[in-house]
């Protein structure tokens, strides 16, 4: 396992899949778990030490509201974590600042503990960005990732047109 998929709520999980799609499209295996820092700072914090001793290399930390977890992890671990800031849609839990209090909570941690971040819901970017973090290591992933950047430059010159 190479990849660390957190999330505090099982209510995140249609998000955070998309980090999933984006690893299991290049080949990157990952794990997956829901647990709240808040409701369970324990469990976290041993689930974090058993995914650096399985050989852990980026962990992508999803959270909505005041968005914990992912500095939770980065206190807790060396390996980089990406942070998901979420907007929460809990039903009966009032959140009217689609998301971007999660996306404040993330990108303000204290000097010496970052968590890159990506914008909020976008697990997405995590996964590419987890691949591209990788890559720097595992040439087979370099050349993936180079491959799906020229196709994507590609396609973006086959649909720009002129008008005349």
């Amino acid at each position: 396992m190479k990849v660390a998929i957190f999330f505090g709520s099982q209510s995140d999980e249609e998000k955070m899949r998309k980090a999933a799609d984006v690893l299991e499209e290049f080949g990157v295996d990952y794990s997956a778990y829901v647990i709240s820092a808040h409701r369970a700072g324990e469990l976290l914090h041993k689930t974090v030490r058993k995914v650096e001793s399985d050989g852990c290399e980026v962990i992508i930390a999803g959270a909505g509201l005041a968005a914990a977890l992912p500095g939770v992890i980065a206190g807790i671990t060396t390996i980089p974590v990406i942070g998901v800031p979420l907007e929460c849609v809990t039903p009966g839990v009032s959140n009217g600042l689609g998301g971007l209090d999660a996306l404040l909570s993330i990108v303000q941690m204290p000097p010496q503990i970052p968590v890159a971040t990506v914008g909020i819901g976008n697990a997405k970017n995590a996964g590419y960005l987890a691949v591209q973090i990788l890559s720097i290591k595992y040439p087979d992933l370099k050349e993936k990732i180079s491959a799906f950047r020229k196709k994507l430059a590609d396609d973006a010159e086959k649909k720009s047109v002129a008008f005349c």
